[in-house]
């Protein structure tokens, strides 16, 4: 992503003296994230704790990546490709690596990397040389990764992005691998929502990447006698100026092109619930941190969580059939009586025979409380 670097140093040395919004109250005027889209999920359950404008499409610029990682997640488990698997740099690589305009660490033509340095420096440096390394190895071209990408988007519940390239610049900023008839301008847009699903399914089936993520240093070889220590520009990670006060967050993804603002992905614990969080097209760097702080602290003051083995309609839905659910942790306004919740539940079959065998999906039970969206968690049949 490009970057004016002096100003980007200016805007963190400011970003030291930014206090972050509290006392946020959902639902009046306050409330509103200073960004054209903002979205926050349960990672587990998928449950909406904030959104807003959250189904739109914009530019996400190097929010990208995460789902990039995605794929490359995909096939490292699928044994296509292996940590410590060696790259080989090509000129293409090297070119849009070396060129400072965007975000990178120096890869040298001719020189090999690993599979885990290039990921370690697409999350933590939003490095494109390396996501470019990354997808032509996994897939021979950049339109054969775009398929790839469209693929993962697909199983994560993501069907209308639009998806040009791994990095999330603009077409012609590839160069020689731009895209032929397609506009130079065209760049990948998703809704806050989409890029909230992809995040959610590269946590969930792949949470090694938080040890990534979560790295605030890590040294980069650039060739056998020059390294670069990487600074993660995530800047709410703990420790870190913009950390949030009311949990942890660990991960996961900035991003800054002209036309898609600054955005960020955060992924970290609140309420021992692992939350992803979205902000959308914010007006300058360090808003991306603020109002994400914004909003999770509108959750924090507004909401608790309960769990399903406590909520009376739900025991009283489930026997009945003799079924269960997975003991789950769900959000609830503060102020709500468990008695208050209310379940539904659907079964996928007019009657459970018992030649199902225990813990098979067998319906879902929709849970609902006023102040907070409803959440649907998968009903299964009572272990005998």
């Amino acid at each position: 992503m490009k970057k004016q670097f002096k100003n980007w140093l200016i805007l963190v040395m400011l970003g030291i003296a930014i206090i972050t919004g509290s006392g946020i109250i959902r639902g009046v005027e306050a409330d509103k994230i200073d960004a054209k889209a903002a979205y926050m999920i349960d990672a587990g359950t998928g449950q909406v704790l904030y959104q807003q404008n959250a189904n739109s499409k914009y530019p996400i610029a190097s929010l990208t990546k995460i789902l990039t990682l995605a794929v490359i997640m995909k096939d490292i488990h699928n044994q296509k490709l292996s940590w410590n698997q060696k790259i080989k740099v090509n000129k293409d690589v090297s070119d849009m690596a070396n060129n400072w305009q965007y975000s990178n660490v120096q890869l040298n033509e001719g020189e090999s990397y690993t599979v885990k340095s290039l990921v370690e420096s697409m999350m933590i440096v939003s490095a494109d040389g390396s996501t470019e390394a990354l997808a032509l190895v996994d897939a021979g071209s950049v339109q054969a990764f775009n398929e790839k990408m469209k693929e993962v988007a697909h199983e994560a519940g993501v069907t209308d992005a639009e998806i040009y390239n791994m990095i999330g610049l603009p077409n012609s900023d590839l160069g020689n691998l731009k895209l032929k008839n397609v506009g130079d301008d065209q760049e990948n847009k998703f809704s806050a929502k989409d890029i909230a699903l992809i995040s959610k399914y590269l946590v969930n089936n792949y949470p090694e990447v938080i040890d990534i993520t979560k790295q605030k240093n890590v040294d980069f070889k650039i060739s056998a006698d020059q390294t670069y220590n990487m600074e993660n520009i995530n800047y709410m990670l703990e420790g870190s100026y913009a950390a949030p006060k009311n949990g942890t967050i660990d991960g996961l993804k900035t991003g800054f092109t002209d036309e898609a603002g600054y955005c960020f992905v955060g992924t970290g614990t609140f309420n021992g619930q692992r939350v992803i969080t979205v902000i959308l097209n914010a007006s300058d760097y360090n808003k991306q941190f603020s109002e994400t702080n914004k909003m999770i602290e509108s959750v924090m003051n507004n909401d608790k969580v309960v769990n399903t083995k406590d909520i009376k309609s739900v025991k009283q839905a489930l026997k009945k059939e003799k079924l269960k659910v997975n003991d789950t942790n769900i959000w609830v306004t503060k102020n709500t009586d468990p008695k208050q919740i209310k379940a539904k539940l659907t079964l996928s079959n007019e009657k459970i025979k018992a030649k199902n065998a225990k813990n098979e999906k067998v319906g879902t039970i929709k849970i609902s409380s006023s102040g907070v969206s409803s959440v649907e968690l998968n009903v299964n049949l009572e272990a005998k």
